[in-house]
């Protein structure tokens, strides 16, 4: 049975993201055949997707290596989560469906009870699962994709502390469903960029300026505009 070309990217993809290929590392087609069982034709095309995506560069001499971004890069794609990030909230709210609703309010009540409960393994995969449907839930699969690659590529090239206040970050999490089943589009908006600025600054980059030490993020120099916003 031929395994498609999309089943092996995502394999790649999730070892790049895991640490499994170090940055710089070559990706050969006959070891990537061997490792996922496959033929050298779904692993050319997986490459392919990949080098698109950002996490593979070709270099002369070498062939497919694995991505090794900037500091600045890296900067960027926080930058973008965080106009990206409210602008699916705000047409969610425009065009969310009823069982995108009862999703994202099961996933709520999860995670304020995990957050009660302290475990912050459960959490992140909630956060997760919240945020991609949330994006689904928009109504365009050209944001929905673009959104869960930013994610794949931040969790690449960030840790991420767990909130010091899980609780609030759910409640969060609660206002921003909220607004969205009011159909409130600036609401859902406005409260998505005050979450994704303060989830920002969780972030710790995993190799800065090559070392090994991970370095506190910056927040973003063009503070969210919270103006009208009810609390």
């Amino acid at each position: 049975m031929r395994i498609p070309a999309h089943s092996v990217c995502t394999a790649i993809r999730d070892d790049i993201v895991a640490g499994v290929y170090e940055r710089g590392s070559r990706l050969t087609e006959e070891l990537l055949a061997r490792r996922y069982g496959v033929s050298r034709v779904p692993v050319r095309e997986a490459l392919r997707t990949l080098e698109a995506e950002g996490f593979v560069v070709t270099r002369r001499h070498a062939g497919a290596c694995v991505a090794e971004p900037t500091e600045q890069e890296a900067a960027d794609l926080l930058e973008m989560r965080m106009l990206l990030e409210p602008l699916g909230a705000a047409r969610a709210a425009q065009r969310r469906t009823e069982a995108h609703l009862k999703v994202l309010r099961g996933l709520v009540r999860l995670g304020q009870e995990r957050a009660r409960r302290g475990n912050s393994e459960d959490l992140r995969s909630l956060g997760g699962w919240f945020h991609e449907t949330l994006a689904q839930a928009s109504g365009s699969p050209a944001l929905t994709s673009t959104l869960a690659q930013l994610r794949h590529k931040i969790a690449w090239m960030y840790a991420v502390e767990a909130p010091a206040n899980p609780a609030e970050s759910w409640a969060e999490h609660g206002g921003i469903v909220d607004a969205v089943a009011r159909g409130d589009s600036e609401r859902a908006r406005a409260v998505m960029a005050l979450h994704t600025e303060r989830a920002t600054v969780a972030h710790r980059l995993r190799f800065p300026g090559g070392g090994d030490r991970p370095e506190r993020v910056r927040t973003s120099q063009h503070p969210v505009n919270m103006t009208g916003v009810r609390h």
